[in-house]
């Protein structure tokens, strides 16, 4: 029996289909990749998400592909900032309710804006954190954008 998280009592509130995948964290390894292998599921299709600050300490939430690298200056560009950093780890659970690990793009404290990268317009489902570590989600990007209010940008590193 899954442990419903915020992330899952959102999805299922909003009448979303989506599939969820546990895997076990107590060797440590809770990188994308690691946890792309763990479900069996092509990189491709795993996506993590990161919580970065701006200038004026408002917060942006990106998601993109787990061996992928946040092109700061796209992302900054995509939600009109001059400039971004990724958000101190002292300060992800106060701002968004997650650990890191376990951060997911559905039901942090607040809605913040969110954008995903463009790639993942390509495929039919994808998957991201649940929630806390060792659960990850499939649904479909569409599904995700809809729940999050996001956008869609090119926001990944060449």
């Amino acid at each position: 029996m899954v442990q419903k998280t915020n992330a899952l009592r959102m999805v299922e509130a909003a009448k979303v289909p989506y599939t969820t995948y546990e895997y076990e964290a107590k060797d440590g390894k809770i990188d994308g990749i690691s946890v792309a292998q763990k479900i069996g599921q092509d990189i491709k299709n795993v996506y993590k998400t990161l919580v970065t600050i701006g200038a004026d300490n408002a917060l942006f939430v990106f998601v993109l592909p787990v061996a992928a690298e946040l092109d700061f200056k796209k992302a900054a560009k995509a939600v009109g900032e001059k400039s971004i950093r990724l958000l101190p780890l002292a300060d992800i659970t106060k701002m968004t309710g997650y650990i890191r690990g376990g951060c997911s793009p559905v039901g942090m404290k607040k809605k913040y804006p969110t954008v995903i990268d463009v790639s993942a317009e390509l495929l039919p489902q994808m998957i991201v954190s649940a929630g806390k570590i060792g659960l990850q989600m499939q649904l479909s990007p569409k599904d995700l954008l809809q729940l999050v209010d996001g956008k869609v940008y090119d926001i990944v590193a060449e």
